[in-house]
């Protein structure tokens, strides 16, 4: 059963959290002014380490347990967790002047110019999503170790290239103007709806693992999926419809700010 005591201390999670910390933290302060960095990013360093806290909370915490053996609805608060939070905290915790380095590259420059157009970035975000909830990929993910790492790790750099022509803080690749934002926020949305009643609406056990976890809440499995989708579409529509809202007041205060002046 469950150890609710129980915090993931495996090494490649703990050494790449620090990892990825302790490197933030050199490019903010020692290395700033090589990067061209003129003061230390307070409010973009409490967003970064912000996400590594909730990615750490997602796969890391008892959370990941409870998901991974005994409940889809579970496994579904994980990704919307990763994949909205997490992600967009973390891209938006970056600097301009911390990625001009990479983003200024004649090579990766061009490469990431590529994954992060829209619609480039939508197809890459749907596939590795829908892809991951096929069954047979998704109860490999379950009883293989790697490949749920590898799961997990795939949801959250898509949800970044997914962020990106919303939320992008760089100047080389900026972000797309509020009223294009507002179009892809509502084209993402739109090509999640399969995959959201597909888990939703289906009448079969979609992932045998769950059929026989033992039950820690008076859910049958089929509830317990139907829950899922519901938890995924809901959660869905929160976080879109908040960035929507988000990018129309922007859009309106940039345009009311013109005819002032």
């Amino acid at each position: 059963m469950i150890n609710w005591t129980h915090w993931h201390n495996e090494p490649y999670l703990v050494a790449g959290l620090i990892s990825a910390g302790w490197l933030y933290a050199m490019l903010a302060g020692p290395w700033r002014a090589i990067l061209g960095g003129a003061r230390f990013p307070t409010a973009s360093a409490l967003r970064f380490y912000g996400g590594l806290f909730i990615f750490y909370l997602t796969v890391g915490s008892p959370l990941d347990q409870i998901g991974e053996r005994y409940l889809f609805w579970a496994h579904m608060i994980q990704h919307l967790l990763l994949v909205y939070p997490a992600a967009l905290l973390i891209l938006t915790g970056i600097p301009s002047w911390m990625l001009r380095p990479v983003t200024t590259g004649a090579v990766i420059g061009r490469f990431l110019r590529f994954l992060t157009h829209p619609i480039v970035a939508t197809m890459v975000y749907i596939t590795v999503l829908s892809g991951w909830h096929l069954p047979g990929l998704y109860d490999l993910a379950l009883r293989d170790k790697a490949v749920h790492i590898i799961q997990h790790l795939s949801f959250f750099l898509s949800a970044i290239l997914m962020w990106w022509p919303i939320a992008s803080p760089s100047r080389e690749l900026p972000p797309l103007p509020y009223g294009g934002q507002i179009l892809y926020i509502f084209a993402v949305g739109l090509v999640q709806v399969p995959l959201c009643a597909f888990l939703t609406f289906s009448k079969e056990i979609l992932y045998p693992t769950y059929a026989y976890a033992p039950r820690l809440m008076d859910l049958t499995p089929l509830e317990d999926q139907v829950l899922g989708g519901l938890i995924m579409t809901v959660g869905t529509m929160i976080a879109k419809l908040s960035v929507l809202t988000w990018a129309f007041y922007r859009w309106y205060q940039t345009s009311a700010q013109r005819q002032e002046t």
